[in-house]
């Protein structure tokens, strides 16, 4: 309670402390203020690292290439206010200003946006609604997934190509270097990023402070591309371009990749920060690179063929190279890294297979190496050059990952608006709309370039959506005759009380899919030996819908009776289970469990695919395969391998 400045004069024994109170908070603030800033330094690093390497390729696709504009003053001005009103409508006004402030607990991304419209949303649309919603999250997810293994490759070609303007002779080098690059890229990733993202921060400052004065010096030398601010140049470039315009426009959409990693990141660095670096430094030096690359173009068409590279003085040009392939092996660091957190969130909420996942840091949270996906990407990465040679071949496929990606996010933040925020309608209508006929526009032209590479984009996202639908639903299936054959554990209470079984010395834990029940698994070992360990724990392990659960939360444990436990352990969709974990919280709780001198028993599913499951054939044939080839769950749940016992068991789906 504050004094009034009455109370005040009759009680100067007050004011001392409020004195001494005022001196803490002077350091206090200006703590806060150099970790907002050393936040905002890392968030340069991760964060813009994709959308900070654009300026590589974006002026280049418009006007060479397959679908070259013509370059003319009137063309040169409507692209580059279509680059300006992109920058400024779609990541300043969409992500900064509306999109950071849906956070699920401080989390962003595609799967925390749909786990955020599923923690209150769903309790006011109809099941229809939310299922269709939750598989546009999850094509939204694969789509990110396509934009993972193009983004390394799109960027890398593109920084090297700069080659080819320093010397002709360096032509046959670009396609061998980039590869070079790339493998030592995806070899190092088992060593975790924490490390090298120390260095990530000051690097990207000299590139965006490199992006501005390159851009500055064209500009003061060419204004009239100032004109460009005006969005009456890109609605003439339309009415004299019709068709074609629409073509170039899914080459300026490149502008904006990294939209979905700039909110996918947010947890890391936190809306304010991010929102700091993007005003501050980013946004200024993109523009400044655009207009200077454009303005080139005004004085210099034949630059066309590498505009970035043409603003670069030639005594420049190979540190220009150097600076740019660290910068976009950075950004292509954030994306793979962005696609181990986005296949371990699948994993989490049932849909993906388990697989290795090795954390790499022990202090921060989003540190995660997945081998095989590591090694699937490699291989995508090498093949995709290899097939596509060059970056203009490729920037297709990468539009319409974007493009499609942020269409998906749209649309789910208008229902989180309507149902989770409880927006009235003509607040949260336009709004959606407004976003949504810029990506949809973008997504549309990029559709047009189908043939010419926007196949693979929606080619691997077809696979990958396609792994986790069937994924999801024959878990559902398996889950659904399991909870069918499922004996209530009431009744095996009764039967231990009403015929005396014989107990025997030990604790044994039983893993069930269900935290209802009892396991099939622990029916199999008391059908086959009569007998039960003296302490059993039965544990299901739960996702929610928060990417992270405080530790004191984690544990749900209640007492049956005859020495049964019922543990209910909730993890964050972001966070990987592990059992020891487990162990060490039932004995804070006085449980006192010894997890070396505990048997923990599994079942061994053989997939029959004759079952009644309403899955077409080849949909049965591909869960059954994933199923086989999934990592074992006590390897996955890190359950010492000589305490397990596991019993096979045949199930028809």
């Amino acid at each position: 309670m504050s004094l009034s400045s009455t109370e005040a004069e009759d009680a100067p024994q007050a004011a001392p402390p409020l004195l001494k109170s005022e001196s803490p908070t002077e350091p206090t603030a200006a703590a806060a203020t150099r970790k907002k800033l050393l936040l905002a330094l890392g968030a340069l690093g991760v964060v813009y690292g994709d959308i900070g390497t654009s300026p590589l390729y974006t002026v280049k696709e418009c006007f060479h290439g397959p679908h070259a504009m013509t370059i003319t003053t009137s063309n040169i001005l409507g692209v580059m206010s279509l680059i300006f009103w992109s920058l400024t409508m779609v990541v300043t006004v969409k992500y900064v200003i509306f999109i950071l402030r849906a956070d699920n607990h401080g989390e962003g991304g595609i799967y925390a946006l749909a786990a955020l419209f599923l923690s209150k949303g769903r309790e006011r649309v109809d099941p229809k609604t939310v299922n269709r919603l939750m598989l546009l999250a999850i094509f939204g997810a694969a789509l990110l997934c396509g934009e993972g293994l193009i983004t390394p490759v799109i960027s890398v070609l593109s920084a090297i190509e700069g080659l080819n303007v320093a010397t002709h002779a360096a032509e046959p080098f670009v396609l061998p270097l980039a590869c070079g690059v790339l493998l030592g890229l995806f070899l190092v990733q088992s060593k975790g990023t924490a490390r090298i993202g120390k260095v990530f921060g000051p690097i990207m400052i000299i590139w965006f402070l490199s992006l501005a004065a390159l851009g500055l010096v064209q500009i003061i030398r060419t204004p009239i591309i100032l004109q460009a601010f005006d969005p009456r140049h890109a609605v003439n470039f339309f009415i004299d371009n019709r068709l074609h315009g629409v073509l170039v426009l899914g080459a300026v959409v490149l502008c904006i990749t990294g939209c979905e990693a700039l909110y996918a990141d947010m947890g890391h660095f936190g809306r304010g920060p991010i929102r700091f670096s993007w005003l501050v430094l980013v946004f200024p030096a993109l523009l400044l690179n655009y207009l200077g690359q454009t303005a080139l173009l005004l004085e210099q068409p034949e630059a066309a063929v590498h505009p970035f590279y043409g603003l670069v003085p030639r005594f420049l040009l190979y540190p220009m190279v150097a600076l740019a392939t660290t910068a976009t092996v950075i950004a292509s660091q954030a994306m793979i890294s962005g696609v181990f957190s986005l296949m371990q969130q699948a994993i989490q909420i049932g849909y993906a297979p388990r697989l290795r996942i090795i954390h790499t840091s022990g202090e921060t949270k989003g540190q995660i190496y997945l081998p095989w996906i590591n090694s699937v990407m490699l291989v995508g990465c090498l093949g995709l050059a290899l097939a596509f040679k060059e970056s203009s071949r490729l920037a297709a496929a990468y539009g319409i990952a974007v493009t499609g990606t942020m269409c998906i996010s749209t649309i789910i933040y208008f229902f989180i608006c309507r149902h989770n925020w409880e927006w009235p309608r003509w607040q949260a209508l336009p709004l959606a709309g407004l976003f949504f006929f810029f990506d949809f526009s973008f997504f549309s032209a990029n559709l047009l370039k189908f043939i010419d590479g926007g196949w693979f984009a929606i080619s691997v996202a077809v696979v990958l959506f396609t792994v986790m639908v069937t994924w999801r639903d024959g878990r559902a299936a398996l889950r659904k005759q399991s909870e069918e054959a499922r004996v209530p554990l009431d009744v095996l209470m009764y039967d231990i009380a009403t015929y005396k079984l014989v107990r025997t010395p030990g604790t044994a834990f039983f893993l069930s899919v269900s935290p209802t029940g009892t396991p099939i698994v622990l029916l199999h070992l008391l059908k086959h030996t009569d007998a039960l360990p003296e302490r059993v724990f039965i544990l299901s392990i739960t996702t929610t819908d928060k990417p992270f659960v405080p530790r004191q939360e984690k544990l749900a444990v209640t007492e049956k009776g005859y020495g049964f436990y019922r543990v209910v352990a909730s993890y964050g969709f972001m966070e990987t289970p592990r059992v020891p974990e487990i162990i060490d919280l039932l004995n804070e709780r006085g449980l006192d469990i010894d997890i070396y001198a505990t048997s923990f028993y599994l079942g061994r599913e053989s997939l029959l695919t004759t079952g009644p499951a309403k899955m077409a054939g080849w949909r049965k044939a591909l869960f059954a395969f994933l199923s086989r080839n999934a990592w074992n769950v006590s390897t996955f749940f890190g359950i010492p391998p000589g305490r397990v016992v596991e019993l096979g068991s045949q199930v028809e789906i």
